[in-house]
């Protein structure tokens, strides 16, 4: 039906109205929560089968595999799914210690202080030379 062998796991998951289930990835070595995304069935297939974590886009409205620009892939050592069976836990080895787009480990480097969102995380690569202009 959509173009993924036989597998009845997927069936489980409970699948928002637009075929989609956040997803969490969590460093395996840390337990630092890196990212928020979201998969439809085929990337959660494509990320078991592969042991690379692939997400869908919504912005995009395709596929992507995290670290396809950047080298910075999410090796993925284990799958969960939460008790209500509508978001999924990656646990990952992240692949050149950068996580988010901004060149920072994880994306939740905003901490609110206050009345105000401050930046509490450095930038280790410039997101220019990750991914050009």
């Amino acid at each position: 039906m959509d173009g993924i062998p036989d597998a009845p796991w997927l069936d489980e998951v409970r699948w928002d109205n637009e075929g989609l289930v956040p997803v969490v990835a969590q460093e395996i070595d840390t337990g630092k929560v890196l990212m928020v995304a979201w998969m439809n069935r085929l990337a959660l297939y494509r990320t078991v089968t592969e042991g690379r974590a692939v997400y869908w886009s919504r912005s995009r409205g395709c596929l992507w595999q995290k670290g396809e620009q950047s080298g910075h892939f999410q090796d993925v050592a284990e799958v969960r799914l939460d008790c209500d069976k509508d978001v999924i836990l990656l646990a990952v080895k992240q692949m050149g210690a950068i996580a988010c787009h901004t060149g920072r480990h994880h994306c939740f480097f905003y901490r609110l202080e206050g009345n105000h969102w401050v930046v509490v995380e450095p930038v280790i690569k410039d997101p220019a030379e990750i991914y050009g202009n």
